[in-house]
Protein backbone atom coordinates (compact mmCIF):
# COMPACT_ATOMS: atom_id res chain seq x y z
CA UNK A 1 0.00 0.00 0.00
CA UNK A 2 2.88 2.38 0.69
CA UNK A 3 4.32 1.68 -2.76
CA UNK A 4 0.88 2.14 -4.29
CA UNK A 5 0.36 5.48 -2.57
CA UNK A 6 3.79 6.68 -3.69
CA UNK A 7 3.09 5.63 -7.28
CA UNK A 8 -0.23 7.49 -7.33
CA UNK A 9 1.68 10.56 -6.09
CA UNK A 10 3.93 10.37 -9.17
CA UNK A 11 6.90 8.40 -7.86
CA UNK A 12 8.40 5.31 -9.46
CA UNK A 13 8.06 2.35 -7.06
CA UNK A 14 10.95 -0.11 -6.89
CA UNK A 15 9.92 -3.29 -5.11
CA UNK A 16 13.06 -4.93 -3.74
CA UNK A 17 12.78 -8.69 -3.28
CA UNK A 18 15.19 -10.68 -1.12
CA UNK A 19 16.34 -13.49 -3.37
CA UNK A 20 19.92 -13.40 -2.07
CA UNK A 21 19.16 -12.72 1.57
CA UNK A 22 16.52 -15.45 1.46
CA UNK A 23 19.31 -17.92 0.76
CA UNK A 24 21.16 -17.07 3.97
CA UNK A 25 18.35 -16.16 6.33
CA UNK A 26 17.10 -13.02 7.99
CA UNK A 27 18.04 -11.57 11.42
CA UNK A 28 14.52 -10.47 12.37
CA UNK A 29 15.00 -10.64 16.12
CA UNK A 30 14.00 -14.28 16.45
CA UNK A 31 16.32 -16.60 18.32
CA UNK A 32 15.83 -19.44 15.84
CA UNK A 33 17.45 -19.53 12.43
CA UNK A 34 15.19 -19.00 9.43
CA UNK A 35 14.93 -21.99 7.13
CA UNK A 36 17.38 -21.63 4.26
CA UNK A 37 15.69 -21.88 0.86
CA UNK A 38 16.94 -23.23 -2.44
CA UNK A 39 17.36 -20.92 -5.43
CA UNK A 40 14.52 -22.67 -7.30
CA UNK A 41 12.11 -22.24 -4.39
CA UNK A 42 13.11 -18.61 -3.94
CA UNK A 43 12.47 -17.94 -7.64
CA UNK A 44 9.07 -19.62 -7.34
CA UNK A 45 8.25 -17.41 -4.35
CA UNK A 46 9.35 -14.25 -6.17
CA UNK A 47 7.10 -15.00 -9.14
CA UNK A 48 4.17 -15.46 -6.79
CA UNK A 49 4.99 -12.25 -4.96
CA UNK A 50 5.07 -10.29 -8.20
CA UNK A 51 1.57 -11.52 -9.06
CA UNK A 52 0.43 -10.33 -5.65
CA UNK A 53 2.20 -6.97 -5.97
CA UNK A 54 0.50 -6.41 -9.32
CA UNK A 55 -2.76 -5.91 -7.42
CA UNK A 56 -1.27 -2.81 -5.83
CA UNK A 57 1.44 -1.57 -8.21
CA UNK A 58 1.04 -0.78 -11.90
CA UNK A 59 4.10 -2.28 -13.59
CA UNK A 60 3.10 -0.86 -17.01
CA UNK A 61 2.51 2.79 -16.19
CA UNK A 62 5.04 4.49 -18.44
CA UNK A 63 7.61 6.71 -16.76
CA UNK A 64 6.60 5.83 -13.21
CA UNK A 65 5.69 2.22 -13.84
CA UNK A 66 6.69 -0.11 -11.04
CA UNK A 67 9.89 -2.14 -11.16
CA UNK A 68 10.52 -5.45 -9.44
CA UNK A 69 14.18 -6.03 -8.56
CA UNK A 70 15.83 -9.01 -6.90
CA UNK A 71 18.91 -8.51 -4.74
CA UNK A 72 20.20 -11.90 -5.96
CA UNK A 73 20.96 -10.18 -9.30
CA UNK A 74 23.50 -7.96 -7.52
CA UNK A 75 25.20 -10.80 -5.68
CA UNK A 76 25.24 -13.79 -8.02
CA UNK A 77 28.42 -12.64 -9.80
CA UNK A 78 30.23 -11.11 -6.81
CA UNK A 79 32.86 -13.21 -5.05
CA UNK A 80 33.06 -13.32 -1.27
CA UNK A 81 36.46 -11.61 -1.29
CA UNK A 82 35.27 -8.80 -3.54
CA UNK A 83 32.24 -8.26 -1.35
CA UNK A 84 34.27 -8.10 1.88
CA UNK A 85 36.81 -5.76 0.26
CA UNK A 86 34.31 -3.36 -1.34
CA UNK A 87 31.40 -3.42 1.12
CA UNK A 88 32.37 -5.17 4.35
CA UNK A 89 35.13 -2.71 5.19
CA UNK A 90 32.57 0.10 5.37
CA UNK A 91 30.39 -1.64 7.99
CA UNK A 92 31.95 -0.89 11.36
CA UNK A 93 32.03 -3.35 14.26
CA UNK A 94 30.31 -0.84 16.55
CA UNK A 95 27.48 -0.44 14.04
CA UNK A 96 26.98 -4.21 13.93
CA UNK A 97 27.17 -4.70 17.69
CA UNK A 98 24.52 -2.04 18.21
CA UNK A 99 21.98 -4.32 16.51
CA UNK A 100 19.86 -6.56 18.72
CA UNK A 101 19.90 -9.23 16.01
CA UNK A 102 23.68 -9.45 16.44
CA UNK A 103 23.78 -9.07 20.23
CA UNK A 104 21.27 -11.88 20.68
CA UNK A 105 23.53 -14.28 18.76
CA UNK A 106 26.89 -13.49 20.36
CA UNK A 107 26.70 -16.51 22.65
CA UNK A 108 26.27 -19.04 19.84
CA UNK A 109 29.22 -21.23 18.91
CA UNK A 110 29.39 -20.38 15.23
CA UNK A 111 28.97 -17.49 12.82
CA UNK A 112 25.34 -17.56 11.77
CA UNK A 113 24.66 -17.25 8.04
CA UNK A 114 22.20 -14.53 9.09
CA UNK A 115 25.07 -12.32 10.31
CA UNK A 116 26.18 -10.85 6.93
CA UNK A 117 22.57 -10.18 5.91
CA UNK A 118 23.06 -6.70 7.34
CA UNK A 119 25.76 -6.06 4.75
CA UNK A 120 23.89 -7.72 1.89
CA UNK A 121 20.86 -5.55 2.40
CA UNK A 122 22.89 -2.39 2.18
CA UNK A 123 24.36 -3.17 -1.23
CA UNK A 124 21.21 -2.70 -3.43
CA UNK A 125 20.87 0.89 -2.24
CA UNK A 126 24.04 1.68 -4.20
CA UNK A 127 22.83 0.23 -7.48
CA UNK A 128 19.06 0.68 -7.61
CA UNK A 129 19.14 4.28 -8.86
CA UNK A 130 16.98 5.31 -5.91
CA UNK A 131 18.01 8.07 -3.51
CA UNK A 132 15.23 7.59 -0.98
CA UNK A 133 12.94 4.80 0.08
CA UNK A 134 10.07 3.78 2.28
CA UNK A 135 11.38 1.56 5.04
CA UNK A 136 8.78 -1.17 5.43
CA UNK A 137 10.44 -3.60 7.80
CA UNK A 138 13.97 -4.04 9.10
CA UNK A 139 16.77 -1.59 8.44
CA UNK A 140 17.58 -2.07 4.77
CA UNK A 141 17.82 1.57 3.80
CA UNK A 142 19.52 3.01 6.89
CA UNK A 143 22.30 0.54 6.13
CA UNK A 144 22.16 1.52 2.49
CA UNK A 145 22.24 5.25 3.18
CA UNK A 146 25.32 4.75 5.36
CA UNK A 147 27.01 2.79 2.59
CA UNK A 148 26.16 5.46 0.00
CA UNK A 149 27.73 8.13 2.20
CA UNK A 150 30.86 6.08 2.79
CA UNK A 151 31.47 4.85 -0.77
CA UNK A 152 29.99 7.52 -3.05
CA UNK A 153 29.89 10.46 -0.64
CA UNK A 154 26.28 10.78 -1.72
CA UNK A 155 22.96 11.37 -0.01
CA UNK A 156 19.97 9.10 0.40
CA UNK A 157 16.93 9.16 2.61
CA UNK A 158 14.51 6.71 4.21
CA UNK A 159 10.89 7.07 5.25
CA UNK A 160 10.00 4.85 8.18
CA UNK A 161 6.67 3.13 8.64
CA UNK A 162 5.66 1.55 11.96
CA UNK A 163 4.81 -2.13 11.98
CA UNK A 164 1.14 -3.00 11.75
CA UNK A 165 0.14 -4.12 15.23
CA UNK A 166 -2.91 -5.36 17.06
CA UNK A 167 -4.48 -3.41 19.91
CA UNK A 168 -2.23 -5.18 22.43
CA UNK A 169 0.91 -4.09 20.56
CA UNK A 170 1.77 -7.47 19.03
CA UNK A 171 2.52 -7.40 15.32
CA UNK A 172 0.56 -8.94 12.50
CA UNK A 173 2.64 -11.62 10.82
CA UNK A 174 2.44 -15.12 9.44
CA UNK A 175 4.59 -16.47 12.25
CA UNK A 176 3.74 -14.00 15.03
CA UNK A 177 0.64 -15.78 16.28
CA UNK A 178 -1.89 -18.46 15.51
CA UNK A 179 -3.84 -16.11 13.24
CA UNK A 180 -2.34 -16.42 9.78
CA UNK A 181 -3.57 -14.53 6.75
CA UNK A 182 -2.23 -14.72 3.20
CA UNK A 183 -2.83 -12.77 0.01
CA UNK A 184 -2.80 -16.05 -1.91
CA UNK A 185 -6.38 -17.42 -2.17
CA UNK A 186 -4.96 -20.96 -2.13
CA UNK A 187 -3.72 -20.32 1.43
CA UNK A 188 -6.48 -18.01 2.69
CA UNK A 189 -9.80 -18.21 0.84
CA UNK A 190 -11.57 -14.93 0.01
CA UNK A 191 -14.27 -15.87 2.54
CA UNK A 192 -11.75 -16.43 5.36
CA UNK A 193 -9.92 -13.29 4.26
CA UNK A 194 -13.16 -11.31 4.55
CA UNK A 195 -13.98 -12.82 7.93
CA UNK A 196 -10.50 -12.02 9.27
CA UNK A 197 -10.99 -8.28 8.80
CA UNK A 198 -14.66 -8.43 9.79
CA UNK A 199 -13.57 -9.80 13.18
CA UNK A 200 -11.10 -7.02 14.01
CA UNK A 201 -11.58 -5.39 17.40
CA UNK A 202 -13.09 -1.91 17.68
CA UNK A 203 -9.86 -0.47 19.06
CA UNK A 204 -7.75 -1.58 16.09
CA UNK A 205 -10.07 -1.35 13.09
CA UNK A 206 -9.67 2.40 12.48
CA UNK A 207 -5.90 2.10 12.32
CA UNK A 208 -6.27 -0.63 9.68
CA UNK A 209 -8.75 1.44 7.68
CA UNK A 210 -6.27 4.33 7.59
CA UNK A 211 -3.42 2.10 6.46
CA UNK A 212 -5.10 -0.27 4.04
CA UNK A 213 -7.89 1.63 2.30
CA UNK A 214 -8.18 4.64 0.02
CA UNK A 215 -10.86 6.37 2.10
CA UNK A 216 -10.36 10.09 2.65
CA UNK A 217 -10.09 11.56 6.13
CA UNK A 218 -13.63 12.95 5.91
CA UNK A 219 -15.01 9.58 4.82
CA UNK A 220 -13.29 7.84 7.73
CA UNK A 221 -14.61 10.42 10.21
CA UNK A 222 -18.14 9.90 8.90
CA UNK A 223 -17.83 6.12 9.19
CA UNK A 224 -16.46 6.43 12.71
CA UNK A 225 -19.38 8.66 13.73
CA UNK A 226 -21.83 6.06 12.41
CA UNK A 227 -19.97 3.32 14.25
CA UNK A 228 -20.13 5.20 17.57
CA UNK A 229 -23.92 5.51 17.28
CA UNK A 230 -24.41 1.80 16.54
CA UNK A 231 -21.27 -0.22 17.36
CA UNK A 232 -23.23 -3.50 17.24
CA UNK A 233 -23.63 -3.05 13.47
CA UNK A 234 -19.83 -3.21 13.07
CA UNK A 235 -19.87 -0.59 10.34
CA UNK A 236 -16.11 0.00 10.45
CA UNK A 237 -15.30 -3.71 10.34
CA UNK A 238 -17.63 -4.28 7.40
CA UNK A 239 -16.12 -1.38 5.50
CA UNK A 240 -12.59 -2.63 6.15
CA UNK A 241 -13.44 -6.22 5.19
CA UNK A 242 -15.13 -5.06 1.98
CA UNK A 243 -12.34 -2.73 0.90
CA UNK A 244 -9.64 -5.31 1.58
CA UNK A 245 -11.44 -8.23 -0.08
CA UNK A 246 -12.30 -6.27 -3.23
CA UNK A 247 -8.75 -4.93 -3.52
CA UNK A 248 -6.90 -8.20 -2.89
CA UNK A 249 -9.36 -10.57 -4.57
CA UNK A 250 -12.22 -8.96 -6.53
CA UNK A 251 -15.74 -7.56 -6.29
CA UNK A 252 -17.08 -10.95 -7.35
CA UNK A 253 -15.20 -12.75 -4.57
CA UNK A 254 -16.43 -10.18 -2.06
CA UNK A 255 -20.02 -10.81 -3.20
CA UNK A 256 -19.49 -14.55 -2.79
CA UNK A 257 -18.06 -14.01 0.70
CA UNK A 258 -21.18 -12.03 1.66
CA UNK A 259 -23.40 -14.79 0.26
CA UNK A 260 -21.48 -17.42 2.21
CA UNK A 261 -21.76 -15.36 5.39
CA UNK A 262 -25.50 -15.00 4.96
CA UNK A 263 -25.87 -18.75 4.45
CA UNK A 264 -23.65 -19.75 7.38
CA UNK A 265 -25.17 -17.25 9.82
CA UNK A 266 -28.80 -17.78 8.83
CA UNK A 267 -29.49 -14.49 7.10
CA UNK A 268 -30.46 -15.89 3.70
CA UNK A 269 -33.78 -16.97 2.26
CA UNK A 270 -34.39 -20.49 0.88
CA UNK A 271 -34.17 -19.16 -2.69
CA UNK A 272 -30.84 -17.45 -1.94
CA UNK A 273 -29.51 -20.62 -0.35
CA UNK A 274 -30.43 -22.69 -3.40
CA UNK A 275 -28.91 -20.16 -5.80
CA UNK A 276 -25.72 -20.01 -3.74
CA UNK A 277 -25.45 -23.80 -3.81
CA UNK A 278 -25.89 -23.79 -7.61
CA UNK A 279 -23.16 -21.13 -7.99
CA UNK A 280 -20.68 -23.34 -6.16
Amino acid sequence: MILSRLQKAGHKPIALMGGATGMIGDPTGKSAERELLSLDLIQHNLEGQKRQLAKFIDFDKGSNGGVLVNNYDWFKNISFLDFIRDVGKHITVNYMLAKDSVQNRLETDCLSPNFPTNWCRARPALTSNCNWAALINGEIWPRGTQLIRRIDNGKAYAITSPLVTRADGTKFGKSASGEQIWLDPAKTSPYKFYQFFLNRADDEVMNLLKRFTWHSESELMALEAEHVLAPHLRILQKELAKAMTVMVHSQAEYDRAIEASNILFGNASIDEMMQWKLNF
